[in-house]
């Protein structure tokens, strides 16, 4: 299922933004505009589906850290995460315990308001509503129930959910979510995985860190997308072919390059090459998830990739969609050459994360 529209309140610089998403969505901007912030909450979404919610707010610094650090003058303090499909929207608000409460996890989320609605043309019926001190859910047949979980105030009711043949609907949101894939960091240190020989195990989807790299790579090459991976290859390093080892089940990666007697291993390649490699293991995955999201993929790699990258967007939006934040206005548009998607262009004002030419607001996106 595609998404077509994020909302976010209330996140670091994001005060309130409303996106609507195509099948390429390309942030750019400069540092410190927010273009993180808004590729980590689609981050939080995922994470509430896998229980890792609160855990991903406790590497922030926890709830205070992460609240909008503007006027909070008005109505209560409140994160709020919310996303529409195509046929379905979700929407998760957190907020600070209460004053009175006698707790030791001060920095957890306390979830406030989560909410499931199915959509069909202009009605919107309610599957889920959790409150304070309540969970309402419809079944299979339409009936209101009362949930009955045993939930900790910072996990999402999606985490939790136990008889998933009760509540279809829920059960393929959650799901839909778990399928997203996030890469923000491949290590490329003379330590890291990539480097080093791997267990060789059919890997459909790259590891979020690239650890699993050699094996996702003999995936594609051994399940009808050889050519594609030959061509992408030839397409960056005219003239090199990748080489991918196998010694007793132990795999590494290394490349043929034009003009040298000798493959190069791994831990000879250079940074922006094993980069490259990584962003092609997942934008031509075997099993190409529905969402497949990268945070500056221009990391390391040299100018003279950014086509043969914006090529391989172009491809994957075949089968995924894309999210990309970056720097990179030449990469930015790239991929619209190649897509003929322009770029969402942010900024930040008085500290405000914006949209450039155009702030959103729920009316005009409904």
């Amino acid at each position: 299922m595609a998404i077509k529209q994020l909302h976010v309140e209330g996140y670091r610089s994001v005060k309130d933004i409303w996106l609507k998403l195509q099948r390429v969505n390309v942030l750019v901007g400069p540092n410190g505009c927010g273009k993180s912030n808004l590729y980590r909450a689609m981050y939080l979404i995922a994470a509430a589906a896998s229980g890792q919610f609160a855990r991903l707010l406790a590497e922030e610094g926890g709830m205070p850290s992460v609240l909008w650090a503007g006027d909070r003058s008005k109505g209560p303090v409140r994160l709020t995460l919310s996303v529409k499909l195509e046929n379905i929207a979700y929407k998760l608000s957190v907020g600070l315990p209460e004053l009175s409460e006698l707790t030791p996890f001060l920095l957890d989320p306390r979830i406030k308001e989560e909410q499931i609605e199915f959509i069909r043309e202009k009605s919107r019926t309610v599957l889920l509503k959790r409150g304070k001190s309540s969970i309402d859910a419809r079944d299979t047949e339409g009936k209101k129930l009362f949930f009955a979980m045993a939930l900790t105030e910072s996990e999402s009711v999606l985490s939790g959910l136990r008889e998933p043949h009760r509540f279809p609907e829920i059960a393929a949101l959650r799901q839909e979510f778990l399928n997203w894939r996030f890469y923000h960091q491949f290590r490329t240190d003379s330590q890291s995985p990539l480097r080093q020989p791997q267990t060789g195990v059919l890997t459909p989807v790259l590891a979020h860190d690239g650890s699993d790299l050699a094996a996702a790579l003999l995936t594609i090459s051994a399940t009808g997308k050889a050519a594609l991976l030959e061509e992408a290859i030839d397409s960056a390093f005219p003239g090199a072919k990748l080489s991918l080892r196998n010694q007793n089940g132990q795999l590494s990666v290394g490349m043929h390059m034009a003009g040298f007697a000798r493959p190069f291993e791994a831990r000879e390649l250079s940074d922006g090459t094993l980069q490259y490699l990584c962003l092609l293991a997942a934008l031509l995955s075997f099993r190409p998830p529905s969402l497949i999201a990268l945070n500056e993929p221009e990391t390391s790699i040299h100018p003279d990739l950014f086509e043969p990258l914006a090529k391989l967007v172009a491809k994957a939006a075949a089968d995924s969609q894309l999210w990309i934040t970056t720097h990179s206005r030449d990469l930015a548009d790239l991929i619209l050459e190649h897509t003929g998607v322009a770029p969402i262009e942010l900024d930040k004002v008085k500290g405000e994360t914006i949209i450039v030419g155009a702030k959103l607001s729920e009316e005009n996106n409904s």
